[in-house]
């Protein structure tokens, strides 16, 4: 078994990087929208909460899908190069 060059791992861990740090922000960002679209007007219970994480993954299958179909790559991330 060979190991990959150096090259190739800096090239996957800055890839890596860049992919994980945007899905941790969006992520972040769709489930502060969906707890304030879903709970907020609701007067929020825990059903409604429930709801706002369905939001939260709604919001990240339509970015994924929107990154799909703005750049033909096997991954669903928005950042260049991945």
């Amino acid at each position: 078994m060979s190991l990959p060059s150096t090259e190739t791992v800096v090239k996957t861990a800055a890839s890596y990087g860049r992919d994980l740090l945007e899905r941790v922000l969006a992520t972040a960002l769709q489930a502060f929208i969906g707890g304030i679209v879903v709970t907020q007007p609701l007067d929020g219970s825990m059903w409604h909460a429930a709801a706002a994480g369905g939001v939260g993954a709604a919001l990240a299958l339509v970015k994924g899908l929107v990154a799909r179909w703005r750049d033909v790559t096997n991954s669903a991330s928005l950042a260049k190069g991945v």
